[in-house]
C-alpha cells in the first residue's frame, strides 16, 4: 500500500478486462498499483478491429476472417456458423485439439505477464479448465467468490450468458444468478459482463446489444456496492453511470487501449 504525505496508507488497484492477447501491455498493467484485477477474456480468437490477429485468421486466413466478421456484424449468425463449419471441416476431427493448443500458447504468455498479486476471473471466451495449469502462486482465480484487498471486499463472477455466438464459457441465467447470490454484499462487484442496462450493453462499433445480466442489475440495486466493474462490451455507448449508490464502470477494452483503469481509496 502506498503512503500519503500525511502518513495514512492508501490502496491502489488497477483493473483490466478483455485483454485478448495483449501480453505486452499486460506486463506493465500493475505498475504503481498494490494489486491487479483482471475481468477475463484473455484469449484472442478474432480481433474485430484487425482481422489479421487471432486464432481464427492464423488458421483460415484474413479473407475468411473478413467474411465471418461481416456475417456476425450483420447478425447473420446461422450463415456465420455454416461458413465456419465448412472451414473447420478442413481441419478434420481434431478441431478441439487445434483450438486448445492455440489457447495454451496464448495462456502461457499471458499468465506469465500477470504481476503479483493478481486477482482474476474468466471471460466468456476463456477456458476455465486450463487456468489452474497456468495461474502461478501470485495469481488468485475467483468465480462466485470474494476476497479482501486493502480493507475492501471484492466479489468476482466470471463468464457470460448464452448467446448465438456460442463462445466457450457461456452459462445459464440460473447458474449466473447463483454465483451473484453467492458473492453477496461487497464493496466492489467485479464481473466480466455488465448489468442489463441498454446504454451499458450496446456496442457502437459492432452495432449490437451484447448480453448483460438482469441478476447482476438486481444485485447492484439490492446490495448497493460502491463500485460495479465489468468489461465485455468493447465500445459501449456509455462507459460509466450510476445505478443508485453504485458507480458502474466499463473498465475498458484493454487489448485496444493497453491502459488499466485505476481505483484508489
Amino acid at each position: 500500500m502506498a503512503s500519503t504525505p500525511g502518513g495514512n496508507s492508501r490502496t491502489r488497484v488497477h483493473v483490466v478486462s478483455d485483454v485478448h492477447g495483449n501480453a505486452r501491455d499486460l506486463a506493465r498493467a500493475g505498475d504503481g498499483a498494490d494489486a491487479l484485477v483482471c475481468l477475463g477474456d484473455l484469449v484472442l480468437f478474432l480481433d474485430y478491429a484487425d482481422h489479421s490477429r487471432g486464432i481464427f485468421p492464423d488458421l483460415f486466413g484474413v479473407e475468411n476472417a473478413d467474411r465471418i466478421v461481416e456475417l456476425r456484424t450483420a447478425r447473420r449468425f446461422e450463415e456465420a456458423r455454416a461458413f465456419g463449419a465448412r472451414l473447420w471441416a478442413g481441419i478434420g476431427s481434431d478441431r478441439s485439439a487445434v483450438i486448445e493448443k492455440a489457447i495454451r500458447k496464448q495462456y502461457a504468455e499471458l499468465f506469465a505477464a500477470f504481476p503479483a498479486p493478481t486477482y482474476a476471473t474468466y471471460g466468456n471466451v476463456d477456458m476455465p479448465t486450463l487456468w489452474p495449469e497456468y495461474a502461478g502462486p501470485g495469481t488468485t482465480v475467483l468465480d462466485g467468490e470474494r476476497v479482501e484487498i486493502g480493507g475492501w471486499t471484492f466479489g468476482f463472477v466470471g463468464g457470460g450468458l448464452r448467446t448465438p455466438m456460442r463462445t466457450p464459457y457461456e452459462i445459464s441465467d440460473e447458474e449466473y444468478a447463483a454465483k451473484i447470490e453467492a458473492v453477496g454484499e461487497v464493496d466492489v462487484l467485479c464481473t466480466h459482463i455488465p448489468p442489463e442496462v441498454p446504454e451499458l450493453v450496446y456496442d457502437t462499433v459492432a452495432r449490437r446489444f451484447e448480453r448483460g445480466s438482469r441478476a447482476l442489475l438486481d444485485a447492484i440495486r439490492r446490495t448497493r456496492p460502491r463500485y460495479a466493474l465489468f468489461g465485455h462490451v468493447h465500445q459501449p455507448l456509455v462507459r460509466r453511470m450510476r445505478i443508485g449508490a453504485t458507480e458502474c464502470v466499463n473498465v475498458g477494452h484493454f487489448a485496444g487501449s493497453g491502459k488499466p483503469w485505476a481505483l484508489e481509496w
